[in-house]
């Protein structure tokens, strides 16, 4: 199934859905507070130039996602690489290892350090991994936040890989940025609405370094991936898909989030006047102008 227009589109959930040619995404349930919220998850999956397959993110699949995944890949053989790039994104993982063991695996280094029963290939901590792929697929990594070992655990999921298939010129991103299709009760309590864009809550809280630096970090990082990278569409985690004007929409995000970042450096300043780290991050890992070179 396919569709255009820069309104949200909304996806039945557990079908595959093509976003646009060559780049497929599947929405599926993930449901919090005893079955109360369903946050949802999603995984893309893109075909590249040489007919083999690339998925970005695993979910639980059904039969019919499974079937529709074999039909295009011929029963996975040409499934070339599996790719997590959200370090709190892992539950599917073991189950499409299972489905799928002959591709090459990769991940972020909590993938790598939690799911030890998957033979991984490489972590996208490494440039040369995240390069792999290029020029059709292009990889990059936040600056102002954690992303080999985000703490704490328990809600700092602030940071993902952004992942670009320029052909498409579509944008697979995890929770960083959240895009509204008819969202949920908890995003509403936010004053998120439909068909709007934001970046995910944890923002104001420690998904950014608490740094006076790391939201300037951050928002310098947005606005060099935007005259990077010219998509039309993106696919967000927990939320929606924006299909076409995706580009435009987040540059008046980043721009109007100046504010914000003006505060939370504020903020940070007087709370962190010596600029500490937590202890155990890797601040030199994804800062401005370690882009693979």
């Amino acid at each position: 199934m396919s569709a255009k227009g820069s309104d949200p589109v909304h996806i039945e959930k557990d079908e595959l859905f093509e976003v646009a040619t060559n780049f497929w995404n599947i929405r599926v349930s993930f449901k919090m507070l005893a079955g109360l919220v369903d946050l949802g998850s999603h995984m893309s999956l893109i075909r590249l130039t040489n007919g083999n397959f690339l998925v970005i993110d695993t979910v639980i699949l059904t039969d019919r996602t499974r079937a529709e995944i074999n039909r295009l890949t011929d029963n996975g053989k040409k499934i070339e690489a599996v790719i997590g790039v959200h370090p709190f994104h892992t539950l599917a993982f073991p189950a499409f290892y299972e489905a799928y063991p002959n591709a090459k695996y990769y991940g972020t280094p909590r993938h790598v350090r939690r799911l030890t029963t998957i033979p991984w290939a490489g972590s996208l901590e490494d440039c040369n991994i995240r390069k792999k792929w290029e020029p059709e697929i292009e990889m990059r990594i936040p600056a102002g936040a954690e992303f080999i070992n985000p703490l704490p655990e328990s809600n700092n999921h602030f940071v993902s890989v952004f992942v670009f298939h320029r052909p498409s010129r579509t944008l697979h991103v995890d929770d960083t940025i959240i895009y509204g299709d008819h969202p949920g009760f908890l995003l509403k309590l936010t004053g998120f609405k439909h068909g709007t864009m934001a970046f995910q809550p944890s923002i104001k809280g420690p998904g950014l370094y608490p740094t006076a630096e790391a939201p300037f970090e951050f928002r310098d990082w947005m606005k060099t991936l935007l005259n990077d990278w010219p998509f039309d569409n993106i696919c967000c985690a927990h939320s929606g898909i924006k299909i076409g004007g995706a580009h435009e929409q987040v540059i008046e995000l980043v721009n109007t989030a100046d504010a914000l970042f003006n505060k939370l450096s504020e903020k940070n300043r007087k709370k962190n006047p010596n600029s500490e780290i937590p202890a155990g991050n890797h601040p030199n890992m994804n800062v401005s102008g370690d882009e693979c070179g």
